[in-house]
């Protein structure tokens, strides 16, 4: 440490390094996970095994298929959820979690406890 108008500077920024990419990981997940819907749709395949479109639209009260449909989109690019399409008439297409999806289950479980736990009075 170099002493510089009664201020510590560290030179080595190691430990801070680490605490930075920490924080932007989390961010990056967090970016993923506060879009509207995100965390509703990853609830709602984690308690089936496959689900397909019109299901999951159902059990999602006034999301837009075209809404729905990004944020599936957004969720399989970032490799939280496959999409496998059957080349039939009408087409067929199921969702599912992956198995970096199914690590966050036990804390959308987490956080629905919580939320239960805190639930506002309306």
């Amino acid at each position: 440490m170099v002493k510089v108008a009664s201020d510590n500077i560290s030179l080595n920024s190691k430990p801070e390094t680490n605490a930075l990419e920490e924080k932007c990981e989390i961010l990056d997940i967090w970016d993923i996970l506060s879009r509207r819907w995100s965390l509703l749709i990853l609830k709602n395949l984690s308690t089936k095994n496959v689900i397909r479109f019109n299901e999951l639209k159902r059990s999602l009260k006034d999301i837009s298929n075209t809404v729905l449909s990004d944020r599936l989109s957004e969720l399989e690019k970032e490799g939280l959820i496959t999409k496998k399409i059957y080349p039939e008439i009408p087409l067929k297409v199921e969702y599912r979690l992956t198995t970096k999806a199914k690590d966050l289950e036990p804390i959308l479980q987490s956080l629905s406890r919580w939320c239960e736990k805190w639930k506002l009075k309306k």
